[in-house]
């Protein structure tokens, strides 16, 4: 499988929330980056971390551009609401062992109806 299919593969899984097929999508030890939060390291947490995200608010992935270069793959999307994103995928034997997700999150909250981070000062 190419990298360019697992994303495909990944998309399919997450726009159906099937936490189940997108951890097995990864490797046992690797790390997903959603630059806005802290790492998820290992399968579990990875896991956890999309049953979490995907339970609080519906999500669609709109597939923009692929771009794949051997192991690494780069994800262009968009939301149904116009909200943009990019993810960057590193493939190594089939499975994902490296994701970061760049995004903006204060849109990405207000775009869902969802409460805003309080802030310290």
């Amino acid at each position: 499988m190419t990298s360019r299919q697992l994303v495909l593969k990944y998309v399919e899984a997450f726009n159906n929330a099937d936490i189940e097929k997108l951890t097995e999508l990864y490797a046992d030890n690797a790390v997903n980056h959603q630059v806005v939060t802290v790492p998820a390291v290992g399968k579990e947490a990875i896991g956890k971390m999309l049953h979490h995200e995907l339970l609080k608010t519906p999500m669609v992935c709109i597939v923009e551009n692929i771009f794949e270069d051997g192991e690494w793959a780069a994800l262009e999307w968009k939301e149904p609401f116009g909200h943009r994103g990019c993810e960057i995928f590193q493939i190594v034997d089939g499975k994902i062992i490296l994701q970061r997700g760049y995004y903006d999150h204060l849109s990405f909250l207000k775009e869902h109806g969802l409460p805003f981070p309080s802030v310290a000062i």
